[in-house]
């Protein structure tokens, strides 16, 4: 199986250096693909509020943003790993094939199933947050260190045990799974945290393996990519050809975002898209107030970039 190598989203460190020099009580984050930065501004007091068009996201941040109080029980723990390597007549979702050996894929097959005997949406979310992070566990093995992994229920246990407490912030933090400018049109924050999506060209779906296996288990199956496609149609976070189209599509974007009074737009310079190309896109919107930046071509060939307005 091959496992592709991605850049990161962003650097946190890098994040929370930009945004703690800003003045905000609540923010808003239209792309959320991984909670920890919203779990971090929410520790620290923000009300937060987060959307993204893939469920596996969204469930994510329920699980870690919007959950003042819940825990995994013991119970819901046992109730997730019953019979978990027991094989059935054939598996519910086929397409766990494409990312996981045969046995692997009972594994992820029977836990999708008990998951949903699940009561509560929280220990659902929770639930399933674990075991994407065992999914990514068991993808970071390959033929050469494959002797190292643990079964995958005692992944579960472990990452279980490491779960902090849930931070209830005292705010009612919110997360969406919907189109982005109806998330950015129904918000209302001090600030807006955008997080710009990478141009995703030649790709099919245009995302990653890391995030679409998540989407297949939760979903049951591949079927619903098309679906993916119309709620991306015609907005920032599409599959593009031309970074004029891009940049029109970010343009539009922001068009829909006068109401939130400051913007911090974080971008992964690779060279399709650069800092400048971003300030020219701005200005004329809304008058750019500063630009950071972390230098990480050494690592990865990218720079980090942060532009407030």
């Amino acid at each position: 199986m091959l496992h592709t190598k991605t850049l990161p989203a962003g650097w946190l460190g890098f994040d929370l250096n930009v945004l703690r020099r800003l003045k905000f009580g609540s923010v808003a984050m239209p792309f959320s693909s991984d909670p920890l930065l919203g779990t971090y501004l929410k520790r620290h007091g923000a009300r937060v509020a987060t959307n993204d068009v893939l469920r596996s996201a969204w469930t994510r941040s329920v699980a870690a943003i919007q959950n003042n109080n819940e825990r995994l029980t013991d119970d819901d723990l046992n109730t997730v790993l019953e019979d978990i390597y027991i094989p059935g007549h054939r598996l519910r979702n086929p397409a766990l094939r494409t990312w996981f050996s045969e046995t692997d894929s009972w594994w992820f097959d029977n836990a999708r199933r008990n998951i949903d005997r699940l009561e509560s949406p929280f220990s659902f979310a929770i639930a399933s947050s674990l075991v994407m992070a065992v999914g990514d566990y068991a993808r970071s093995f390959n033929d050469d260190n494959g002797e190292l992994r643990q079964p995958l229920s005692n992944a579960f246990r472990r990452f279980w045990n490491s779960l902090p407490s849930p931070v209830n912030n005292g705010q009612t933090n919110t997360c969406q799974n919907q189109r982005v400018k109806e998330f950015i049109a129904e918000t209302r924050t001090d600030l807006l945290f955008l997080r710009l999506p990478p141009a995703r060209t030649g790709t099919r779906t245009g995302y990653t393996d890391d995030l679409m296996w998540k989407e297949e288990w939760l979903r049951e199956g591949n079927d619903f990519w098309p679906e993916i496609d119309a709620m991306r149609s015609g907005s920032l976070g599409m599959p593009v050809e031309t970074k004029s189209q891009y940049l029109q599509l970010l343009s539009s974007f922001l068009g829909s975002a006068g109401h939130i009074r400051k913007w911090a737009i974080a971008h992964v310079e690779t060279g399709f898209v650069t800092a400048q190309d971003l300030v020219d896109t701005l200005n004329p919107i809304r008058k750019v107030e500063a630009v950071y930046t972390k230098d990480f071509s050494e690592l990865t060939g990218t720079k980090a970039v942060i532009i407030t307005a």
